[in-house]
């Protein structure tokens, strides 16, 4: 039996509630046992003194571009720059070529992530066929081939009808509906946020009230049906008090935020750099500060990285031209700490949360995919990471095959040092 002993680390687990100096003990493949002065004979260990030991990170929301975009991302690829950023387990977009939409797409995913991820890899299948908003896709069957949840991603499902019949089958197959909020019709064209930025740029602008009419008309079908409905994403203040609203009226509503729409804001766009074009675009002061309140208050449930990888020639084009999305796998961490923690914001602990527990109870993982907590009998995936030590990201040095970012070159302040999944080490720091 392969067994791995983690020792004298600060072991924090936010759904225990743990927080002090403790062994981790992972074997077959699982947590063991959690505790202080723990001995496991035969076992390989690693000493984790001065660092924190955490549930492994989870994202539920990243592209890997497999099959069909290769040349950006792959699904080996991904998942290594994944494990380079501490997380453990992923849960890819299905906005691929083929659209993941049948089983047979969703089992190609689950098979070649088995031969060649270094992390979970679990796939998210579409909500209507091809993506194209208009029928339902095989979810039933998507379902029982691998997929925990349904999204169209990029392409909102803006057919009312139609959403309200996916959240109907979502419930009854008890799986989140992830929804990119945006009216197609009142962004269509644009290019950044509405501002006065974008009129100073010359820049078409995507008003803040494209995301906020989405989310309200989801959330008044989220009540409708009783599914549980997860928006994507959220970067708008009035989209996080709609969904701080649904919370209190005790709605299955969730919501996601990412690092970049936390750190950076139209402000620090250099003009026409395509690496600060994304969807949601940029927003405004305001909007950040409403977002990061969101996570502060509990209105937003979790950190996701959105890493929406490109290859070098689809981003050097024109601003208007070229596609939207950055990576950020392996930056997550070290924003979230800058922005969150050492801001003052947030404590250690609940930025755990929301990287472990709060994912992990978005989609809902039980039995033997239980996952995002230091319990005997989950999945031992294990994040070690240090909130203070200094480095600086370096794009050339990425994992991913894309080099689409807006952080090159940029130093935080704490990061992952070892992933563990499985009992397995997939990933160490240089130097540790």
């Amino acid at each position: 039996m392969k067994k791995l002993l983690i020792r004298n680390g600060r072991v924090i687990c936010p759904a225990t509630g743990q927080d002090g100096i403790a062994d981790v003990l992972i074997e077959d493949g699982r947590i063991a046992a959690v505790g202080p002065n723990l001995t496991a004979p035969g076992a390989d260990t690693l000493d984790a003194a001065g660092l924190v030991v955490a549930p492994g990170f989870i994202d539920i929301h990243v592209h890997l571009r497999e099959p069909g975009f290769t040349h950006a991302e792959t699904i080996a690829t991904g998942s290594r720059a994944a494990a380079a950023g501490g997380f453990t387990t992923v849960c890819c977009m299905p906005n691929t070529n083929p659209v993941n939409d049948s089983a047979t797409v969703t089992t190609y995913i689950v098979e070649k992530a088995r031969r060649e991820a270094v992390v979970n890899v679990f796939p998210i299948g579409a909500i209507t066929k091809g993506s194209g908003g208009e029928e339902l896709a095989a979810i039933g069957s998507m379902v029982a081939a691998g997929a925990v949840a349904i999204s169209d991603d990029g392409r909102p499902v803006m057919n009312a009808r139609v959403m309200r019949r996916a959240m109907e089958t979502a419930r009854a197959l008890d799986i989140p509906v992830i929804q990119h909020c945006e009216d197609l019709n009142l962004s269509a064209g644009g290019d950044m946020h509405e501002c006065a930025d974008s009129v100073r740029l010359g820049l078409r602008g995507i008003p803040a009230a494209a995301e906020d009419v989405m989310v309200a008309r989801d959330i008044l079908l989220a009540e409708l049906t009783g599914a549980r409905y997860h928006i994507a994403h959220i970067s708008t203040r009035n989209a996080v008090a709609m969904a701080g609203f649904a919370r209190r009226r005790g709605l299955p509503v969730t919501c996601e935020a990412t690092p970049h729409h936390i750190a950076l804001h139209t402000g620090h766009m250099r003009p026409y750099d395509s690496s600060y074009k994304m969807k949601p675009p940029l927003r405004g002061p305001e909007h950040v500060e409403a977002v990061v309140e969101g996570i502060v208050n509990g209105a937003v449930d979790c950190l996701v990285t959105d890493h929406a990888p490109h290859a070098g020639d689809d981003k050097m084009q024109e601003f208007e031209r070229c596609p939207f999305g950055i990576i950020g796998l392996e930056t997550a961490l070290g924003i979230a700490l800058e922005v969150l923690v050492h801001s003052g914001r947030i404590p250690l602990s609940r930025l755990i949360a929301l990287f472990t527990s709060e994912p992990a109870r978005v989609i809902g993982w039980k039995g033997e995919q239980a996952r995002g907590a230091l319990k005997p009998g989950y999945a031992g995936d294990v994040t070690v990471f240090h909130p203070e030590y200094p480095w600086t990201y370096d794009v050339k040095n990425s994992l991913s095959k894309s080099a689409n970012t807006p952080f090159n070159g940029r130093t935080f302040r704490g990061g992952p040092i070892v992933t563990v999944v499985g009992g397995e080490i997939v990933w160490r720091a240089p130097g540790f």
